[in-house]
C-alpha cells in the first residue's frame, strides 16, 4: 500500500516516497496528454524484436507492457505497479508516445450501448487496490 496519503509531514518516509515517483517521471509532474482516464483501455501493441526494443525502458515501462497483454483499465495498471495515478498516466503517455501502447475509451461506453458490468468491477477493483 503506498503511504503518500497517510505519511505525516515530518515523517523521513514521506520524504522519500515523493523522491521515488519523482525520479520514476524525470521530475515531470503532469502527463502529455489529457485524455487518460481512470478507465481509459490500455493494450500493449505487438512491436517486432520486442525485447530490444525495451532497452532504455524503466523496470516500471516494462511493467505496464506486461500487464497490458490484454486490455485493462488505466486504474487497475496504478494498481499493479503501486504508484499514484498521476504518475501512471505520465508513464503510459511515454509508451503511448513510443508506440509501445495503444489507449481508447472502454467500448460500451464508446459505443452508447450501456455499461459494462465486468468492466466496471475491474475498475472497482482496482482502484480499491490503490
Amino acid at each position: 500500500m503506498s503511504h503518500w496519503a497517510d505519511a505525516a509531514p515530518d515523517d523521513e518516509y514521506a520524504e522519500q516516497s515523493f523522491v521515488r515517483p519523482y525520479t520514476i517521471t524525470q521530475g515531470r509532474t503532469t502527463s502529455a496528454r489529457d485524455d487518460l482516464t481512470l478507465i481509459t483501455v490500455l493494450t500493449t501493441v505487438d512491436a517486432p524484436g520486442e525485447e530490444h526494443s525495451a532497452r532504455g525502458l524503466q523496470p516500471e515501462h516494462r511493467l505496464i507492457l506486461q500487464q497490458c497483454r490484454t486490455p485493462v483499465a488505466l486504474a487497475e495498471v496504478a494498481a499493479g505497479l503501486n504508484l499514484p495515478v498521476a504518475v501512471t498516466k505520465i508513464l503510459v503517455s511515454d509508451l503511448i508516445t513510443l508506440g509501445r501502447v495503444t489507449a481508447r475509451a472502454p467500448l460500451a461506453v464508446a459505443a452508447g450501448q450501456g455499461l459494462d458490468m465486468t468492466l466496471l468491477q475491474a475498475v472497482k477493483d482496482g482502484l480499491l487496490r490503490l
